[in-house]
């Protein structure tokens, strides 16, 4: 497909066809054919949907696109990092819904971004850093950074310790995500930390592998711990 043949107006409302597609996991090929460039702007703005099934498969998507535009440009996928970054800044004047968890997709399917960028995904759940200071957007942190874990584990075990003190949150969702990225991780030495959780059965609904998953805090500590698989 030429990018000429893409009009930013059309462009959005195909991306929305796609998003909104019943049979989107099997389409997941055509975000590869899209002109990258020209897409991954309109493509970010689904990032703020109100409606969680097209934020993740935005999520989904933004990782697709971001991997091809990284492989042609890399200079302009930095630009679309910085971008991410900015609007978590208190100065962009916004604040950036989904752009942690975009972050995070974007590393676990690219591994040189990863290599350059994880570090400040680490560091907004760091308090003697950049941490977030918002419930809701440390939320996508902990997420993105238990996607970057599931398939970059050797960027964050010596980082695992980050994890801890979200073990210990009085947000239930906090808990989960830092056990589920701990899961992914060699969690021998903060078992200490996870057992307490292990009776903690605070309902969660969680997106990995592409589905919404229910499951509860006490089995992301199972899993952690080595006793289950979800």
């Amino acid at each position: 497909m030429s990018e000429r043949s893409f009009k930013t107006g059309r462009l959005r409302v195909r991306l929305g066809i796609l998003l909104h597609a019943a049979d989107f996991d099997l389409r997941r090929s055509e975000w590869s054919l899209l002109p990258a460039r020209k897409t991954i702007s309109p493509l970010l703005s689904f990032l703020y949907s109100p409606d969680e099934t097209i934020k993740w498969r935005a999520v989904t998507a933004v990782g697709i696109v971001m991997a091809k535009l990284a492989d042609e440009d890399t200079e302009s996928a930095r630009v679309v990092m910085r971008r991410l970054i900015w609007s978590l800044n208190d100065e962009s004047g916004g604040i950036g819904w989904g752009a942690p968890e975009a972050m995070g997709e974007i590393m676990a399917v690219h591994e040189a971004l990863a290599d350059e960028y994880v570090h400040i995904l680490v560091s907004y759940i760091r308090s003697d850093c950049n941490r977030l200071e918002n419930d809701l957007l440390e939320r996508g942190v902990l997420w993105g950074l238990g996607r970057v874990a599931q398939v970059r584990p050797q960027l964050l075990q010596e980082r695992a310790f980050c994890f801890v003190p979200y073990l210990e949150s009085t947000d239930p969702m906090h808990r989960g995500l830092a056990a589920r990225a701990l899961g992914f991780l060699d969690a021998r030495a903060f078992h200490d930390c996870l057992r307490p959780l292990l009776k903690d059965g605070s309902p969660l609904l969680i997106f990995e592998d592409g589905i919404s998953v229910c499951c509860s805090v006490s089995e992301l500590a199972q899993r952690a711990m080595g006793l289950r698989e979800l």
